[in-house]
């Protein structure tokens, strides 16, 4: 149909229950409210046939997929039965890396900042700030702080600053939480018929890599979920995914060159058919809202975004 969009959602996690630290977080009665919200005022189609259909241009109106990102456990446990429920597809972009028991450093970060005791962590030493703990506002200010600290850091200096991170703050004496997904669990996504694509190995910023290592990064995700699921994978996800700090062209075409048949990334907008659309660099939007009207009135306004193109 001609002037139809596609509007491709990022989620991450569906948690158990809400959490105090992050109540914007999306849990399982929420992600449940959002699935009714989309079968009935969209049409939600698996990410390869919205692609084809925008090519041909029998895309339908309000055209939707559901894509996750990272690999958590709770895709499978919570997103998964829902996903089953509703009847509606989703592509997971599994980061191979932190399959089986791996954690995230954002993860660690987030969970030594969770378990500090006392009211403040001193991390001057590290060159951050000694951050106050007292109240839940306060380390949920002092993970976005250090997170974006950190974000941009080498890889390997990263990795190292939380796990240090993590052990002063007594994370050597707790239990690491098994957050990502486990063999077993990728193939059960497979087995109901979700997407599985790739999203790397370490979940690096490309852009902060030689390009060899970004393309051995991309590559190797690519063959490790291919011999996990002997399937081939064709969709790739940007880690981070925002165009020009975390990915630039030269990604872009490493992607095509491996033969991923499309890549996603995460500035805002839609897909639109015509000489703008780029299969390569397609738009997510993250629909966080808890409200009913609200995510409905922001997903419109996504789609009415004055930028709207292929890109």
């Amino acid at each position: 149909m001609s002037g139809a969009t596609l509007s491709i959602l990022i989620y991450h996690r569906v948690l158990a229950r809400p959490d105090p630290l992050f109540p914007g977080e999306v849990d399982r009665a929420l992600f449940e409210r959002q699935l009714r919200l989309l079968k009935r005022f969209y049409t939600v189609l698996p990410l390869p046939v919205a692609l084809r259909r925008l090519q041909d241009g029998a895309l339908p109106p309000r055209a939707a997929c559901i894509t996750f990102d990272d690999g958590y456990a709770d895709n499978a446990d919570h997103a998964l039965p829902l996903l089953q429920q509703y009847g509606l597809h989703a592509t997971f972009f599994i980061a191979t890396g932190y399959l089986n028991g791996g954690q995230m450093w954002n993860d660690r970060v987030i969970a030594a900042i969770r378990h500090a005791p006392g009211d403040t962590l001193d991390l001057r030493d590290l060159g951050l700030d000694c951050v106050p703990l007292s109240t839940l506002e306060q380390r949920r200010a002092a993970i976005g702080h250090v997170l974006g600290k950190l974000k941009y850091l080498p890889f390997e200096q990263r990795q190292r600053m939380a796990v240090d991170l993590r052990r002063r703050a007594g994370g050597a004496t707790r239990t690491v939480e098994h957050a990502m997904l486990t063999t077993e669990q990728l193939r059960r996504l497979q087995a109901a018929g979700m997407g599985i694509g790739a999203h790397t190995v370490s979940h690096p910023i490309l852009a902060a890599m030689s390009d060899r290592a970004a393309r051995n990064d991309i590559a190797n995700g690519k063959h490790e979920l291919e011999q996990l699921l002997q399937a081939p994978v064709t969709l790739f996800a940007y880690p981070n995914g925002k165009a020009g700090r975390d990915y630039g062209p030269a990604h872009v075409e490493i992607v095509k060159s491996l033969g991923f048949a499309a890549a996603v990334a995460t500035d805002w907008g839609v897909a639109r058919a015509g000489a703008g659309l780029d299969l390569f660099q397609l738009p997510r939007f993250t629909p966080w809202d808890r409200g009913r009207m609200a995510f409905l009135w922001r997903l419109r306004q996504n789609r009415r975004q004055s930028h709207v193109h292929g890109r």
